[in-house]
């Protein structure tokens, strides 16, 4: 069965390969083999579908595909996506998660909340989101993936 503890230790693994990504922005090999390693860590894409739609995308809003989630991820010249800008080389130097609620069922697990992403001015953004877990042997994956800016009058 899923934990809570889990979930959170998800969420913070999240957040510092986020901030990973960012910092090896100048280094674009390196950035390319972290992003697909953070991916396979915490995204469930070899394990069947995963539904992921990041804040950032007009156009292609959904991305079924590890591929189209490096996209948005890093962009780049071989991009899948084209309107990506590489949301995780910002960079940001901090990630917080506040759960509004986790509910946890067997070994699947689904939180909701804002989370904050710092800059390098220490500007703080703040994203909605809600993430699906998955335990496969042990170990915590993402297969849904949902975030969206606070709706503003």
């Amino acid at each position: 069965m899923i934990t809570k503890e889990q979930v959170k230790a998800a969420q913070e693994k999240w957040g510092l390969g986020v901030v990973k990504i960012g910092a090896l922005r100048n280094k674009r090999l390196e950035c390319e083999s972290y992003a697909s390693e953070f991916l396979d860590l915490l995204y469930g894409f070899e394990k069947g579908p995963v539904l992921f739609k990041p804040t950032k995308c007009a156009v292609e809003q959904f991305r079924p595909s590890k591929a189209e989630a490096i996209s948005y991820f890093i962009a780049g010249e071989d991009r899948k996506c084209a309107e990506d800008k590489g949301f995780a080389i910002n960079p940001w130097t901090k990630v917080r998660f506040e759960n509004a609620g986790i509910i946890i069922d067997g070994d699947r697990a689904i939180a909701m909340g804002n989370y904050f992403f710092t800059d390098l001015n220490d500007n703080e953004a703040k994203v909605e989101y809600t993430f699906g877990y998955k335990l496969f042997n042990g170990l915590v994956k993402i297969d849904l993936h949902h975030s969206s800016f606070p709706y503003s009058i």
